[in-house]
C-alpha cells in the first residue's frame, strides 16, 4: 500500500498542508516500525 493511501484511510496521523499531507516523523517511523514487526514490510 502506497503512503498516500495510507494516509487518506487515516493510518498514521497527518497534517493537510495546502495541497499535501505532512506526516510527523514520529508516526513514519513507529509506523514502520510495527509494520517491520508484524512482518508487512513489502521492501525486499
Amino acid at each position: 500500500m502506497t503512503v498516500y493511501r495510507l494516509v487518506h484511510a487515516g493510518e498514521p496521523p497527518a497534517v493537510r498542508f495546502g495541497p499535501s499531507c505532512r506526516v510527523p516523523e514520529s508516526a513514519a517511523e513507529g509506523f514502520l516500525r510495527r509494520a517491520q514487526a508484524d512482518g508487512q514490510s513489502e521492501t525486499g
